[in-house]
């Protein structure tokens, strides 16, 4: 590789980053993150959230006052509004003036997160940590599709709930000595891995990081490149509700590439 062509592969790692951290200072995304509260079948009062909130039947209650200035599905909710979030998916949107209050449902359970435009962790967002480009991180891999789509559950950062996956294949790879097989999993139309490695725990996140694959080519060909591995939103917050690394991509290897933990000395060993 010559020095130009190294040039060229820093400059345009260096774009992608700042696009993604960017992409972390929308005001109401995963940095504004100030509160998740798990509903009951109880008529609760949520801390620092207006309304009374409840579940029964899987459907959300909410009970408020136009006073309470609570807006959902464009209108004020004065009274009973009933909500009923999709297993999984992003949340249905309340808004509380310049917050919204993000209606969610995981592994059965219901619960509200709250999104603040000032919350600290936005406020002082200064960047995400990451190992040095490196082109040596660029692999390549042989995918084999499954002969049909499957499900596979895994863990979450919070006990008790449980992600389902769709997997389509693996990728079989190799770094250094080492050879790896991971499971890929698809997400509407995009592919990824979900893997912890050597440095999980030590200088990423612990429970797994995320990468974007390409389209395999016509011979099964797929490119990786690690430099490109993403934290999870529960790097940034502990409001967040994100899917553990499958046993199968718990590499052996120390991936030292892509971003690292951004609240060192939380969670880390």
């Amino acid at each position: 590789m010559t020095a130009s062509t190294v040039t060229s592969f820093d400059t345009e790692w260096a774009r992608w980053h700042s696009t993604r951290e960017d992409g972390l200072r929308d005001p109401l995304g995963v940095l504004s993150l100030t509160g998740l509260h798990w509903l009951t079948d109880e008529p609760s009062r949520l801390p620092g959230v207006p309304g009374t909130w409840w579940v029964t039947d899987d459907k959300v209650f909410i009970t408020a006052q136009p006073g309470d200035r609570l807006v959902a599905e464009g209108s004020d909710i004065a009274g009973v509004r009933i909500l009923v979030p999709a297993e999984g998916a992003p949340g249905l949107q309340v808004r509380h003036e310049r917050r919204i209050l993000e209606v969610v449902r995981r592994t059965g359970r219901h619960g509200v997160r709250v999104h603040d435009p000032a919350a600290p962790a936005s406020a002082g967002f200064t960047g995400i940590p990451a190992y040095s480009p490196d082109p040596r991180w660029v692999v390549r891999g042989r995918y084999t599709a499954y002969p049909a789509p499957r499900t596979i559950t895994t863990g979450a950062v919070i006990d008790g709930l449980e992600h389902r996956h769709i997997a389509v294949g693996e990728i079989e790879f190799g770094i250094g000595s080492v050879t790896e097989r991971v499971v890929v999993f698809r997400t509407g139309a995009r592919l990824r891995v979900l893997f912890t490695d050597a440095t999980s725990g030590v200088t990423t996140f612990p429970t797994a990081r995320s990468l974007t694959l390409p389209a395999p080519d016509a011979e099964g060909t797929v490119t990786l490149d690690f430099n490109r591995a993403v934290n999870l939103p529960c790097a940034f917050t502990a409001f967040a509700t994100c899917p553990v690394a499958p046993e199968q991509n718990r590499l052996r290897v120390a991936v030292e590439a892509g971003e690292q933990y951004p609240r060192p000395g939380v969670g880390l060993r």
